[in-house]
């Protein structure tokens, strides 16, 4: 108890004497722990508020769907206390009063459709009177927006025109960017077949909601007629399904955003190791002395471990209360990903996760360079070198840099519950650290080895100082490159992205792409494009089929077999769309077979599948497939497999066909253009518009608009979430250079008693923080380019492009931040008298 009491005391003495150092080493973890907790609490609130609006997310109990008519007698209808129907399909709405058009998700509606919230509109009783009958519409708020429409406007939906009754503001379980992507127009069902919309080869979706009693087991319903809703390829959704849907999409979110709290956390863990290890190299004396004093090595230790807990505590409560703070403003930053509302309420566990975190952290990477304090010896007050320890000469060092590997893993993993994930997490960190620590390391062998004895003294004395005893070297590269490494990895797949979607201004890419063209209309469509002079770059024929059997076995029997050899589910109920051609497209590569044509009546049909599609469903070459071609069964054999870029503009389709064999089935047509001028586009869309209301026309210009904004969404929060390590990477270099102030000190005193000039004094300072700052910020970049480009290849599956300007933005930026500060930093050793500082 006696040797407790006395550690603290001396630890407080101590503290009072350093405690402007040990509080900067608090500020680095302040962030991390604050977004660590915010997000957390976060992550609970978004839990709770999918378990309690679980129902307003589907807005029913049941619903069954399919791209054919719903049968009338669902056997639901004797347990359901209320049903609703819906059909929804993609087309055209023109608003007559600009004359303008854009593609939409049109939705039918008939019933009382939501059951479990309501659809928000503006006006409040819009929905009411909706359904009062009439041709009344609601339309989503951004498409009002878009086209500067008022609620009493109207709006033209195939052949009818329909009274804007209210702008839809709120849908049961949809995003702010899923409006973006497919704004919806609600009009009655008893209006759906005089638009005249709805004709063979339109993709169309049946949908029917169901409220059930709550006597009703709705798991039990749909065991009693799955097998029923199988054969018919009826797809069926409840409430526990969409809950547990939603539930894994922001799992994954809530991962994501951990992760980026945990490496902020990590560069503010960096900063703490980095502030400490300067502090047991400043106290190496006073440890001595105490050791002289009979004070053990144990004792002495725990004084300063004292100091460490006390100040993890306190930035970790402090990280807690701010991250407290955070978590209520986080759902409006998110407000336009997620389908519920999320309360502000503080989560305990959350806090409690931060406090521990915060606290194991810093003792974990205070604990590598303050172990050194064991192996200091009493001689060392008069031999300082004989306190000096190797890595390689403590085995709890490398025990203690074993935990810190192992926690790294064990929390990404918590975090990302993969282990392959954490893995590659996990090693992608320990690559960083190696690779700027090899730098560094490198630098300062170059330096003392090369270093020119001719450069005039201002550069030879700012370059000495990267490797001369209590440099900071190797701790601000590591600071300064983590930080930047992330943050260009972000800035820079974002570019990657922008620039990929603004596919429209390419000059060999369409910017305009026409479908559900009928048979009859085709060469009036062409005629009206060629007689402006616009070229027809593609014109596909479409058929739409299903998948009947698979080397001889049928949806039915494959159900049967066991889980080993039975196919993907999803196979056998996919609805294909595919065209038929001899020759390949440029978006297209042979990769296995090849194509064959059918000349004579009775040949073997061989078709050509999408590699990656194959490899995902188990199809090999030589399998013989059964298509259902709108009722008449055609076999084929899978000849060949292509690779095909699907992020190239182009009508790109997964199962490709020869010519001679669907001439004569049902389809419709896409055509492909380009126009010179966004003007003309929309001008050529409005009359095929007018002329043709079936047809369907994207501006690809104006998705790209689209995808620029939903881009610019998903760049906000991107953004703001490495705000978080830009803060802290922030932080720590300001404590690495406040700390490091310290140790330069005796030297620039030193200059300044011997003669040196402020501005010599100035120029030194200034030269190495260049240094540092150029070789951190250079590393940083080269570990983003790396980043960038696997992230390119394997996840986006788009060509990697460096950006040098951007680049060198980032390199000016955070070289000129690391020089400022430092500047800073000396400002009062130059300014003052080297008398006046050392009294002081």
């Amino acid at each position: 108890m006696y040797n407790i009491m006395w550690t603290l005391k001396m630890a407080f003495r101590d503290f009072r004497q350093n405690k402007s150092k040990l509080i900067l080493f608090i500020s680095s973890i302040v962030i991390g722990i604050a977004a660590l907790v915010g997000i957390s609490s976060f992550g609970d609130n978004l839990s709770k508020a999918i378990d309690n609006q679980a129902k307003d997310l589907l807005g029913a109990d049941l619903v069954l769907s399919n791209n054919q008519p719903l049968p009338e007698d669902l056997f639901v209808d004797t347990v359901a206390s209320g049903r609703s129907n819906e059909i929804n399909f993609a087309s055209m709405v023109v608003f007559p009063a600009s004359g303008e058009s854009r593609l939409t998700q049109v939705r039918a509606l008939e019933g009382d459709f939501p059951f479990y919230g309501i659809l928000e509109t503006i006006p409040a009783d819009a929905e009411k009177t909706f359904r009062q009958g009439g041709r009344r519409a609601l339309v989503e708020k951004i498409l009002m927006a878009q086209f500067n429409a008022q609620v009493g406007d109207s709006i033209k939906v195939g052949e009818l025109t329909f009274l804007i009754e209210g702008e839809l503001d709120k849908v049961p379980g949809q995003t702010g960017i899923t409006a973006t992507v497919a704004p919806a127009v609600y009009i009655p069902m008893a209006y759906a077949e005089a638009t005249g919309l709805i004709q063979v080869g339109s993709r169309i979706n049946y949908v029917s909601y169901f409220e059930l009693g709550p006597k009703v087991e709705v798991e039990q319903t749909i065991a009693d007629h799955k097998e029923n809703w199988e054969e018919e390829n009826i797809r069926h959704e409840t409430v526990a399904s969409r809950k547990r849907s939603t539930g894994r999409s922001f799992d994954n979110l809530s991962s994501f955003l951990s992760l980026v709290a945990f490496i902020a956390l990590l560069l503010g863990s960096v900063g703490v190791a980095s502030a400490v290890n300067v502090f047991v190299k400043e106290k190496m004396a006073a440890v001595a002395v105490l050791r002289c004093l009979g004070v053990s090595s144990k004792l002495t230790f725990m004084i300063y471990l004292s100091q460490i807990v006390i100040m993890g505590l306190i930035g970790s409560l402090i990280g807690a209360g701010l991250g407290s703070l955070l978590q209520i403003a986080l759902p409006t930053v998110f407000s336009d990903f997620l389908p519920v509302d999320v309360s502000m309420a503080i989560s305990w566990k959350a806090v409690l996760l931060g406090i521990l975190t915060g606290l194991f952290i810093s003792i974990l990477f205070a604990l590598l360079p303050l172990l050194k304090i064991r192996k200091v010896s009493p001689m060392m007050t008069l031999r300082p070198e004989s306190g000096d320890m190797k890595l390689s000469q403590d085995p709890l060092r490398w025990l203690v840099m074993f935990a810190i590997v192992l926690f790294i893993f064990s929390f990404s993993f918590y975090l990302m519950s993969g282990w392959k994930e954490a893995l590659g997490f996990t090693g992608f960190v320990l690559f960083a650290f190696a690779a700027l620590w090899l730098v560094g390391m490198g630098i300062m062998w170059a330096i003392r080895r090369f270093l020119p004895i001719s450069l005039n003294y201002p550069l030879r004395q700012s370059l000495a100082n990267l490797y001369r005893p209590n440099n900071q070297t190797i701790s601000l590269i590591a600071t300064i490159g983590l930080g930047t490494a992330m943050i260009s990895t972000l800035f820079f797949v974002q570019n990657q992205l922008l620039a990929e979607a603004k596919f429209a201004d390419k000059e060999d890419q369409p910017n305009m792409l026409m479908f559900d063209i009928q048979t009859q209309q085709l060469e009036d469509v062409k005629s009206r494009i060629q007689n402006k002079n616009f070229p027809i770059i593609q014109q596909v024929p479409i058929v739409t089929m299903s998948l009947a059997e698979i080397n001889g076995i049928s949806k039915k029997e494959n159900e049967e077999l066991d889980e080993d050899t039975k196919r993907s589910r999803s196979l056998y109920n996919r609805e294909f769309r595919v065209t038929y051609r001899d020759t390949l497209i440029a978006s297209e590569r042979m990769v296995k077979g090849n194509l064959r044509k059918v000349e004579n009546q009775g040949d073997s049909i061989f078709v050509s599948f999408d590699q990656g599609y194959a490899d995902r469903t188990g199809i090999s070459l030589g399998d013989q497939i059964v298509f259902n071609v709108q009722g008449r069964p055609i076999t084929t054999y899978v000849g060949s497999f292509r690779d095909i870029k699907f992020n190239q503009v182009s009508t790109n389709f997964l199962v490709l066909f020869p010519e001679n064999v669907l001439d004569n089935a049902p389809k419709f047509h896409v055509i492909m253009t380009k126009t010179p001028t966004d003007r003309q586009a929309a001008d050529l869309q409005a009359e095929v518009v007018r002329i043709f209301p079936n047809i369907s026309v994207i501006n690809l210009g104006t998705i790209t608009e689209t995808l620029e904004n939903i881009l610019g969404k998903i760049s906000f929060v991107i953004q703001f979430m490495a705000l978080f390590s830009i803060v802290t990477g922030f932080l720590v270099l300001i404590s690495s250079l406040i700390i490091s102030k310290y140790q330069r000190m005796r030297e620039s005193i030193l200059l300044r008693t011997l003669g040196a000039s402020s501005a010599i004094v100035t120029r030194i300072n200034t030269l190495e923080y260049l240094f540092l700052g150029s070789l951190a910020s250079i590393c940083g970049i080269g570990l983003s380019f790396i980043a960038a480009g696997l992230l390119s290849a394997f996840v986006f599956n788009i060509p990697f492009r460096p950006v040098w300007e951007e680049a060198l933005i980032v390199y000016v930026c955070i070289t000129a931040l690391t020089v400022i500060l430092g500047w800073l930093n000396g400002r009062k050793i130059i300014q003052q008298p080297p008398m006046e500082i050392l009294r002081g």
